[in-house]
């Protein structure tokens, strides 16, 4: 892998999780397929059918996923898992990022997401891992801890990988991590892209 092109990668990874820390009120997550790119603006269809025109910032980044395995998950690792309280506790993974040991810590913490309703990310390091149907997994981040989230065998488990503006063809799965800007129209620096068949899950 050409070592310049994954450090460009990592650094719009680096950048996308700090967006997704934010949570001002003209934050917006855009889940979507790709309805085509003309110079910098570029239309999204969202998960509702709504037809989203997002602004590409000067410089803005791109990247892709790659297919990982919750066999892959070890004791030191970070991740970043969207997931839901389970009746009988814990939590059960919606999906899972492995982060790539130069962006440990990266967007490290426990808040509120929108991938379904009473979705939580937790952006931690591995504490424990146990085999209790599929994967479970502690995660420890600055003041606090989530336990027992398990990872059943269906969970999307992805890592990051490089991915150029070509990869934004129409039909491509994109997650966007866009703002409203003072026009009211939305603004992104950096694009999520699914490649080889793998879609960004988050």
């Amino acid at each position: 892998m050409n070592l310049k092109t994954f450090a460009i990668a990592l650094g719009a990874i680096s950048g996308l999780v700090g967006d997704a820390q934010a949570q001002a009120a003209d934050t917006m997550r855009v889940r979507g397929t790709v309805v085509g790119l003309a110079g910098s603006t570029l239309t999204v269809k969202d998960r509702e059918g709504r037809t989203d025109a997002i602004m590409l910032t000067q410089g803005w980044k791109i990247s892709g996923v790659a297919r990982a395995s919750a066999t892959d998950i070890k004791q030191g690792d970070f991740l970043g898992i969207a997931s839901v309280s389970k009746a009988d506790g814990g939590s059960g993974a919606l999906e899972v990022v492995i982060f790539p040991a130069a962006l440990k810590g990266t967007g490290e913490g426990d808040r509120p997401w929108d991938l379904q309703p009473n979705s939580r990310m937790t952006n931690g390091t591995v504490a424990d891992v146990t085999e209790i149907d599929g994967r479970t997994v502690t995660l420890t981040y600055d003041n606090g801890q989530k336990k027992q989230i398990s990872i059943p065998q269906a969970t999307p488990v992805v890592t990051f990988a490089p991915a150029t503006p070509a990869d934004l063809k129409p039909g491509a799965v994109v997650f966007v991590n866009a703002r409203h800007g003072g026009n009211g129209m939305l603004t992104s620096g950096r694009v999520v892209v699914g490649t080889n068949g793998v879609v960004p899950p988050m």
